[in-house]
């Protein structure tokens, strides 16, 4: 990307996110986005990979020119040995969507994800680069080997990408590639299994010790003593299904442990076959299975560790493929002296067949780790960085709630680079990450449990900065943020805290204001939803999508799933008239509230305007049971309001707040927002030079903007804010 001052934008003909030629000691084409208006005309500002490809340093002279890129019809790239054996094309497309490039430019693999009307899902990317890739994908840069057509390209979803040296499957679109692609032979050949990863000491598995202990019990008893095995009925096979969080080190623990009990290790990363088409996908499975049984047929100890599995072994619509791999999973574990451990990320959505008795049978959980395990992962993984005096491991523990280790890593990663660039040129005297780079890297990480989600933007806010509502704020401080801040107490006292609360009251009011200032002041991951988002005219998509948004939320713990316009999403049953969608929303919601497995810190805040339309059943103790009226503001809290929306606006002294708040009955939060705005218009009208809002200008506002509350609905919700008690 390369960023050009707005009055060059113009020069050019250009809008934000064009292509442009860049001309240094090679010719390279990036996007173009806007700098600020303050930076010098005559300055480009460009990243370290267009830089890279430019084959300049900082500071030297660049030709800018617009260029138009052609979709292509085809691209060869190269990359290492680990991204091309088990990044499949088709992820390796999605990643290059939205950026532009020409044969011979290095290509980061992060997503372009500034200009969404051209990226890809970027989220989904994210995901399937890191269970390909591993925790290394956000580092990885490939080669534009080849472009068909010549010149700048960009990618489409009808563009065949290809490795160097293999060929597009028989069923993909002609493409001539400028790099000679290799015969057909190559890929249905059987592919060696990557090299495993360097295996860490099992005591630097911070927050997983317990589960480490266990596997490895259970691989000595099955290596070292079979024969007592087999007498006490315990069976001659041993298949561990390993699942946990996204990046919370699964496969790190079984190479781990695997090194620990003295086994060779043969990996298999189950999405880089499942991409493969079917005959070259079981040659390469056959092919790891062939090198597994030949090291447990030689008398040494050999664990089959299969990454990743639910994507080859889907439980949905299992393809032909996966009655195959089973097939060859049982003929390799009837060899003496091999076990197999699977991971996954998402344990349900494995294939039921996985799971029977003398297959993978056994399971172990890797949670999310808490602040005093964030600790410690922070210690591991810094253990050889100079740090700063002033480094706080555990206030930054606290700032990263629902962070794994792939998310940690990630932080230190981007830290790492904070502190290059502050201490590039010798500049601070000797290099070391301090607090600052560390809390500034949490702006641009988020957990991988967030990356698929729409996670509600604070802007700084806290409930210190509420005016008022001190009631509101108290009831909402006692339901929503003990229970994740101090689950303890409530464990020490025997009670269980509340797992959720309502939170109604007339239009306009500040509900979502409240929930925002509540998000800043916790520190939480929040998951925000509209009720109507979840609703689905397909039988079992809206019960899916519940399911799924309580999932991402035990995932990102300690984690709030705020559900806005709730009275669309879980109205009463029986009077929904959809057929039976609103009845089956309303129970698979239940099912998560209260069901047979509780939800751990995680609280469910849902909001509404219609608090009589709420199913009954979905406010008893245990699930919404807590409701906290948000009422009309008053004149005090009016009169803040607006000075709170005036805090930017310069008012003329014969502005009284305070008096026309008392005047403005019947405006809600809302209302008194929108006064102010209008009076500034009121003022540019007058004049488009005005540097102040007058009196006058307010009453003007006063006759454009009315009163939105309605006292039938008001009194209404104070009826049952009664009734409720």
């Amino acid at each position: 990307m390369v960023r050009l001052h707005p009055e060059v934008l113009d020069a050019l003909g250009l809008r934000q996110w064009d292509a442009v030629a860049l001309t240094g000691a090679r010719v390279t084409v990036a996007l173009a986005a806007a700098a600020d208006r303050g930076a010098p005309a005559g300055v480009v500002l460009v990243d370290d990979v267009a830089l890279t490809n430019l084959g300049l340093a900082e500071g030297a002279e660049v030709g800018v020119a617009p260029v138009r890129a052609e979709p292509a019809r085809g691209v060869t790239v190269a990359g290492s040995r680990l991204a091309t054996a088990t990044a499949p094309p088709e992820v390796i497309r999605l990643a290059l969507t939205g950026k532009v490039f020409r044969a011979g430019d290095t290509v980061s693999l992060l997503p372009q994800d500034l200009a969404p009307s051209t990226a890809a899902n970027a989220g989904q990317v994210r995901s399937r680069l890191s269970a390909s890739i591993g925790m290394t994908w956000t580092t990885e840069l490939i080669t534009i080997a080849g472009t068909d057509p010549d010149g700048p390209v960009t990618v489409q979803p009808s563009t065949v990408v290809t490795w160097r040296g293999s060929t597009p499957s028989a069923d993909a679109p002609p493409a001539r590639l400028d790099a000679a692609p290799a015969p057909a032979a190559a890929v249905d050949a059987p592919a060696a299994a990557a090299e495993p990863e360097p295996a860490l000491p099992v005591s630097d598995l911070a927050g997983a010790q317990e589960t480490a202990a266990r596997l490895s019990e259970w691989l000595r008893l099955h290596f070292e003593e079979p024969e007592l095995l087999r007498r006490l009925g315990g069976g001659d096979r041993l298949g561990v299904l390993l699942s946990g969080p996204p990046g919370a080190g699964k496969a790190t623990l079984a190479r781990s442990v695997a090194a620990a009990v003295g086994a060779e290790l043969v990996e298999v990363t189950a999405p880089s076959v499942a991409a493969l088409e079917s005959r070259s996908a079981a040659q390469r499975l056959q092919s790891s299975l062939d090198r597994a049984t030949g090291i447990a047929a030689g008398g040494r100890d050999c664990v089959l560790l299969l990454t990743d599995a639910d994507g080859l072994l889907p439980a949905a619509e299992p393809p032909p493929l996966a009655t195959v791999a089973l097939d060859a999973l049982d003929a390799a574990m009837r060899t003496g002296r091999l076990a197999v451990v699977v991971t996954s990320a998402q344990p349900q959505s494995l294939d039921p067949r996985l799971r029977e008795t003398g297959r993978v049978d056994r399971e172990l959980t890797i949670g999310l780790p808490d602040a005093a395990t964030r600790v410690q992962l922070l210690r591991v993984l810094l253990r050889g960085t100079p740090l700063a005096a002033d480094v706080e491991l555990g206030e930054l523990a606290e700032r990263t709630p629902g962070f794994v280790v792939a998310d940690l890593l990630a932080l230190c990663r981007e830290s790492a680079v904070r502190a290059a660039l502050r201490h590039r040129g010798g500049a601070d005297g000797e290099p070391a990450l301090a607090q600052q780079d560390l809390v500034a890297a949490l702006s641009s990480v988020r957990p991988l449990s967030m990356s698929t989600s729409d996670d509600l933007r604070t802007g700084g806010l806290t409930l210190d900065d509420v005016g008022d509502m001190v009631e509101v704020k108290q009831s909402l401080t006692e339901a929503v943020l003990w229970p994740l801040r101090y689950p303890d107490s409530f464990t020490r006292l025997g009670v269980e805290p509340p797992r959720g609360v309502l939170l109604y009251g007339p239009p306009g009011c500040g509900k979502t204001f409240l929930v925002r200032a509540l998000a800043g002041s916790g520190r939480l991951n929040v998951l925000s939803v509209k009720g109507a988002e979840l609703m689905d005219k397909f039988v079992g998509e809206s019960e899916r999508a519940v399911r799924e948004l309580f999932l991402r939320a035990k995932n990102a713990a300690p984690a709030l799933v705020f559900l806005d316009e709730v009275d669309a999403l879980a109205p009463r049953r029986g009077q929904s008239g959809d057929s039976g969608v609103g009845d089956r929303v309303v129970a698979a919601l239940l099912t998560e509230l209260d069901g047979v497995e509780p939800m751990r810190e995680v609280v469910v805040l849902g909001a509404t305007n219609r608090p009589e339309l709420i199913d009954p059943a979905r406010l008893r103790p245990g699930r919404l049971e807590r409701l906290v009226h948000v009422p009309p503001p008053d004149g005090a809290a009016r009169a803040e309001i607006l000075r709170a929306a005036a805090r930017n606006t310069p008012l003329a002294s014969d502005v009284d707040l305070a008096a026309v708040a008392a005047e403005l009955d019947g405006y809600s939060a809302a209302d008194c927002a929108a006064l102010v705005r209008e009076s500034a218009l009121s003022a540019m009208r007058e004049s488009l030079s005005a540097t102040e809002v007058t009196a006058a200008h307010l009453a003007a506002a006063r006759r454009a903007v009315r009163p939105s509350l309605d006292p039938a609905q008001l009194a209404s919700l104070a009826a049952y804010a009664e009734r409720r008690g």
